[in-house]
Order: structure tokens, then C-alpha cells, then sequence
């Protein structure tokens, strides 16, 4: 099995700790080996790169530079830090003068940026072993119903995430199925969750989240599922308000993609921190016997 160098990201490190430890447990059921390295900010993928493109694309090619020297891949636990990073190496790549005037930069610190490694979203390394998450798998989640939501950066831009069609997508709902939970579809899979807006302009990311809240109650779904932090932290925290402004009961538990494979394959909801869970599950994990 590769070893990789564990990209764990800002927000699951320093606001949802409990996502970064199912991941480890899930990795080592699984046989994925990682190991650490000084990285910094991805930065993020919509944030400094709308304002300053040169400074983004030198702190991304910094933390490339790290796992180049040690000849790893890098695997990312975020959505943005795989965007980020991917996207990063994507216009170096394409684009020889950016390449030669970042690298000026990180000459500065004795560092090159050559392309040498890949950077891979850790769903990805699940579908690609699928035969080990499903032969890790003990206690199956019969009857549990979800609803998946893959999140537009793991998607969008196609031309450099190559991961899942972006309109389409099913890398998430195969993995979820091994679980033993059913998939359930609904209308607007693919639409953001509107973290990204709502931090800006919470009225409209509130609307935008109204849509996609409404179609997964509509579904029947017990339970969220997410690869991504923001998103997490969006169905997590932001269900409570969304009630509040349209009068209307949302209260649907979202997991990560780790957490509901830890569950699946033993580990128990201690283990993984789920009561730091701001929407609680109680009535799905004693549903299922947890």
C-alpha cells in the first residue's frame, strides 16, 4: 500500500478534530498508510485566489514542495485542500512562466516546485479499494437511510478534479453502500450547500440551503452524509437557523463519509466524538443498535 502525506486541512484540525480521528481509524481498518508534514494553509480554493492569484499559487506550490522532497503523494481529508492544491498544480503545470516566477519566490525558503507528486481526495482512495471497505465492514447499517452530498469542490472544476462526473455523481454513493445503509435519491444532490455564501450574504446562502435541506427531508433520508468540512459544518450548525427563519422543523444528522464507515466497521460513536456533534443522532444510533 502507498504511504501518503495526510493533508488534514485547517477547519477539520482546529473546528471538528473528532472528523480528522474516524479518518484514522477508517485509514488503518483499510490498510492506508499516511504520515505527517509541516504543512500550512491549502490557502483555500475561492478565498486569497480571487484577489491575489500569485500569493495563492506560491503557498499552495510550498506545501506540494514538502511531499516532493519526500517523494509521498499527498492525500487530502477536504474537499478545498484538494481543489486548492490540485488546482494549483494544474497551472503550474500549463503555464511555464507562472511556474518560473513562483518558483523565484520559493527560491527564497530553498525550495522548487517540480510536479513530481499527486494529490488525491481520500474518497478516491476509497473507491479505489472498495474490496477492503467492504472486507472491513462488521457491523453493517441495515435500514439506515442517506442522503449523500459530494460538494462542489470535489466535483468542479472538472478539467483538474477529475474525480466524479460533476452533474452525475456516484463515487460517494458506492462507497456509502458498502456501509449496508441505503442511498436514497433526491432532487438536488448536486447543488452547494451554500456555506460559502451564507458566511457573506446569510440571507441568500439560507435560501440557497432551504432547497437543498427541503429535497433531503422530501427524500426520507436519517442521515447526511458529506466529504467535506464546510459542508459539514454548514448541515451541522446551520439546520437551527434555518429553522428558525422560515418556522420550518430541520433536524437531520449529517456524518462525515469516515464516521459513518467507523460505525460501520465497529468502531464505536464515543470512539469518534459524534456527541460533539452540534445535530444529534440519538434516535438513528439506537435505530441501529449504537
Amino acid at each position: 500500500m502507498t504511504e501518503y502525506k495526510l493533508f488534514e486541512g485547517c477547519t477539520i484540525g482546529n473546528r471538528i478534530p473528532f472528523i480528522e480521528a474516524a479518518s484514522r481509524k477508517v485509514f488503518e481498518k483499510v490498510g492506508i498508510e499516511t504520515s505527517q508534514a509541516p504543512f500550512t494553509c491549502c490557502p483555500d480554493p475561492t478565498g486569497m485566489k480571487s484577489f491575489d492569484n500569485n500569493s495563492w499559487l506560491a503557498i499552495g506550490a510550498r506545501n506540494l514542495c514538502l511531499a516532493e522532497a519526500e517523494g509521498k503523494d499527498i492525500l487530502s481529508l477536504c474537499n478545498g485542500c484538494a481543489n486548492t492544491l490540485r488546482g494549483v498544480q494544474h497551472q503550474l503545470k500549463h503555464d511555464s512562466l507562472k511556474k518560473q516566477k513562483i518558483n523565484e519566490q520559493l527560491a527564497k525558503i530553498g525550495k522548487e516546485f517540480k510536479g513530481t507528486i499527486n494529490v488525491k481526495h481520500f474518497v478516491d482512495e476509497l473507491k479505489d479499494n472498495l474490496d477492503k471497505v467492504r472486507g472491513a465492514i462488521t457491523k453493517p447499517l441495515s435500514g439506515l437511510k442517506v442522503a449523500v452530498h459530494p460538494g462542489c469542490h470535489y466535483m468542479r472544476p472538472a478539467e483538474w478534479m477529475e474525480a466524479d462526473d460533476p452533474m452525475r455523481p456516484e463515487n460517494l454513493k458506492k462507497i456509502v453502500a458498502e456501509s449496508g445503509a441505503t442511498v436514497v435519491d433526491y432532487e438536488e444532490m448536486v447543488l452547494c450547500c451554500g456555506s460559502a455564501v451564507t458566511n457573506a450574504y446569510e440571507e441568500h446562502g439560507l435560501a440557497n440551503f432551504k432547497i437543498k435541506m427541503d429535497s433531503i427531508k422530501n427524500s426520507g433520508a436519517d442521515v447526511i452524509c458529506v466529504n467535506c468540512p464546510a459542508c459539514f459544518q454548514q448541515f451541522d450548525t446551520r439546520q437551527r437557523d434555518l429553522g428558525k427563519k422560515y418556522e420550518t422543523d430541520y433536524d437531520i444528522p449529517v456524518l462525515y463519509l469516515t464516521e459513518l464507515l467507523s460505525l460501520a466497521m465497529g468502531v464505536s460513536p464515543d470512539e469518534i466524538g459524534l456527541k460533539f456533534h452540534r445535530t444529534r443522532m440519538k434516535s438513528q444510533l439506537e435505530k441501529l443498535g449504537l
